[in-house]
């Protein structure tokens, strides 16, 4: 047991070859799953009556009501599902609800341009694309991309044709870029704003840091997407779409129509525990407070940039009561950035194996919840933002000492 302990603080246990090993296994297990999930469908619906891709169906759904002249009645539940069905030729279908701002409309319409099957696939390729050019750009390696493709969450997303790739893709991005070219990273941020929920605590971040070129960029690119959201596709589309909040904030995040041990936030926690909404709300608005201020002096602070871009990654997912298991891509995002800390400047006890934990927990954190009520995913993250923390506080402690016995 002592051994054990001593592994999980010194990491040593996951050497290079490990990492290696561990990763082609998971991606031939899950290839081999993909392919056979792929095999068994009927169709395009799987064995379990699911559209391929399930939410992609929804995605789908409002591009051909688009092509129609009709993307207002994408936010109309029992209109959108009657959609979804007509996509896949009459078949009954379950409900995938399309909840994004308008300007997501663009997607939806490209993919929606291609028989169904031909625009899943661009969808997840090309998404899947970017994702992966990100984190090469963050941790230049020759493991990277192997254990990036490797990474459980990617099987999530993709089972769920989600977004995910595309939010670790603009978020990452716009941190690799935020020193280099600040204009075109506030760029990525505003573009970011068709997921909203991510965005709480970006702000937080450049505001204390004086990243004004990039609060700049984002703001002019959110009012562009904005404006030619309603040259396009008229001002009706707006209105559905906060007409639709209800049903959102209500059924798929208050009720849990979307399930609680899918959803990862400490909000969905505590109501899966039998807590009210009130108190759910509170608990996550006290956290997003906690992290906001963390965020604040982390950000104002000289420590490595690496840390702040991966704690401002993890607290991303963390601040937002609405996060699921699929947007844990973003994790990556933040693994990344501490691993190119850790690499440049040394680990320090326990991180590499909280490393390893939040790189696994995608694979596990929908089926433990699910059974046991245990929300292991929202504990890793913590742990992870908690332990990116107490580096910050470590390094900035060791300059300070170093930077004493230099003046002595």
């Amino acid at each position: 047991m002592t051994h054990i302990w001593q592994g999980l603080r010194s990491g040593q246990w996951l050497t290079a070859a490990r990492a290696r090993g561990y990763s082609l296994i998971l991606l031939g297990i899950c290839a081999i799953a993909v392919a056979g999930w792929i095999a068994m469908a009927d169709g395009l619906v799987d064995r379990n009556g699911k559209p391929l891709g399930t939410d992609f169906s929804n995605v789908y759904a409002a591009g051909s009501l688009t092509w129609q002249g009709r993307p207002a009645e994408a936010y109309e539940p029992a209109l959108q599902h009657a959609e979804e069905i007509a996509v896949f030729g009459g078949r009954e279908v379950p409900f995938y609800g399309w909840h994004y701002p308008p300007f997501f409309f663009a997607v939806a319409v490209v993919v929606a341009a291609f028989p169904y099957a031909w625009g899943l696939a661009i969808w997840l390729a090309a998404s899947f694309a970017a994702y992966l050019a990100t984190i090469r750009a963050i941790l230049p390696g020759r493991q990277t991309l192997l254990v990036a493709a490797a990474f459980p969450a990617v099987f999530v997303n993709i089972g769920h044709g989600q977004n995910g790739f595309l939010t670790a893709a603009l978020l990452g991005g716009a941190l690799h870029l935020l020193d280099r070219r600040p204009w075109l990273a506030g760029v990525l941020i505003g573009l970011l704003a068709y997921k909203p929920q991510f965005g709480v605590l970006i702000p937080v971040a450049l505001l204390a840091s004086g990243r004004w070129s990039s609060i700049g960029a984002a703001a002019v690119t959110v009012a562009a997407l904005v404006a030619l959201s309603f040259v396009t596709l008229g001002g009706g589309v707006w209105h559905a779409f906060a007409d639709s909040m209800t049903f959102t904030q209500t059924v798929v995040l208050e009720q849990g129509g979307t399930g609680w041990e899918k959803i990862q936030s400490i909000f969905s926690a505590v109501r899966m525990w039998g807590a009210g909404v009130h108190t759910a709300y509170a608990v996550q608005t006290a956290l997003a407070l906690m992290l906001a201020a963390s965020l604040a002096w982390l950000w104002r602070s000289d420590v490595a940039f690496e840390l702040k871009a991966s704690a401002l990654a993890s607290g991303s997912l963390l601040a937002t009561p609405y996060v699921l298991d699929y947007d844990l891509v973003v994790l990556a995002v933040a693994i990344a950035f501490f691993v190119r800390h850790g690499l440049r400047r040394g680990f320090r006890t326990f991180e590499i194996s909280v490393l390893a934990a939040a790189w696994i927990v995608p694979l596990l954190s929908r089926g433990i919840a699910g059974v046991t009520g245990i929300p292991l995913g929202l504990l890793v993250l913590l742990t992870f933002y908690l332990v990116t923390l107490r580096r910050a506080v470590l390094d900035r402690a060791g300059a300070a000492s170093v930077h004493r016995i230099a003046q002595a």
